[in-house]
């Protein structure tokens, strides 16, 4: 697959993993991580989409239903729920994944990651994840359902470095803009309940559920090419905000993205750029029986 992020992930690939046998991906197991899991750690969204594929997005509250009646209002729903820091929420799920993690880790030669972040995402039969990019290489196990992922080339066309920019400096969400004439670059993989992918660094990618409720587990991971780079989107953000026309990082040797990441350090040691996602309104709360799962949000 085309990428100007040279990587020991070439291509998008699937994996065995064994982590629905330990009960992971059961209703009860969920309901008691959704009963448990702090707030603050939620992000529920609804996305809408218009005729050419464009995406609106609608945020939600964690509201005040129990695990178990949340769980059935994302089976019932079209909502997209996300629970972040598994690593913290859910030693046990967290500890199995890292032994499967360094197994695939093993299969690319030169891969190595020095930090990881997991996130549980259970989302409603017909969800679908918009167009975006993580900054961050990712394996995303799946544990139950049936997922439509569509990987396409990480180059200027697909996946511009302004865009990059917004989205690590956080002045905006993963989102990208989007183009119907991407699904002719698109690598097409459906998932099953015991698999795991991967794909080349920064690969832009979008996800449809296949009409099942499904539970899935995203690693994220850094290694130290990706964190220089995405600090050097970072300085490169905080220059094109101030007038400046920054070299692309894709032009950058390794010292010159080390640098602009120690520089990114002291940046955002003095606020270089406020973050702009940070307080986003929220629009509703999950809710039995009401269309979407999305209800009113109450005081």
């Amino acid at each position: 697959m085309t990428t100007r992020y040279a990587g020991p992930i070439r291509e998008a690939a699937v994996h065995a993993h064994d982590l629905i046998a330990r009960g992971f991906a059961e209703d009860a197991w969920l309901a008691g991580v959704l009963d448990r899991c702090p707030p603050e750690l939620f992000d529920i969204n609804l996305y809408d989409y218009d005729e050419e594929g464009q995406v609106s997005l609608r945020t939600g509250a964690r509201g005040r239903l129990s695990g178990a009646e949340l769980l059935e209002a994302i089976k019932a729903g079209r909502l997209w729920v996300n629970l972040r820091s598994v690593e913290m929420a859910c030693p046990d799920l967290w500890s199995a994944a890292m032994g499967e993690f360094r197994r695939i880790q093993s299969a690319y030669p030169g891969l190595k990651a020095v930090t990881n972040a997991g996130q549980l995402i259970l989302s409603s039969p017909k969800a679908r994840v918009p167009y975006h990019f993580d900054a961050a290489g990712v394996v995303l196990f799946h544990l139950r359902g049936r997922k439509r992922i569509f990987v396409y080339p990480g180059d200027e066309a697909h996946l511009s470095e302004g865009d990059m920019e917004q989205v690590v400096a956080r002045q905006t969400t993963e989102e990208l803009p989007y183009r119907r004439a991407f699904e002719a670059d698109a690598a097409v993989i459906d998932l099953e309940p015991g698999q795991a992918l991967t794909w080349p660094l920064y690969a832009p990618h979008r996800v449809e559920n296949l009409d099942r409720f499904c539970v899935s587990l995203s690693m994220d991971f850094q290694t130290w090419p990706t964190r220089w780079r995405n600090g050097a989107l970072y300085t490169n953000a905080v220059l094109r905000s101030r007038g400046g026309r920054p070299r692309p990082t894709d032009a950058m040797a390794a010292p010159e993205l080390a640098a602009r990441w120690a520089a990114s350090l002291a940046l955002k040691r003095v606020g270089g750029l406020k973050n702009r996602i940070a307080g986003f309104q929220r629009d509703f709360e999950p809710e039995l029986g009401v269309e979407d799962g999305a209800g009113a949000l109450r005081a």
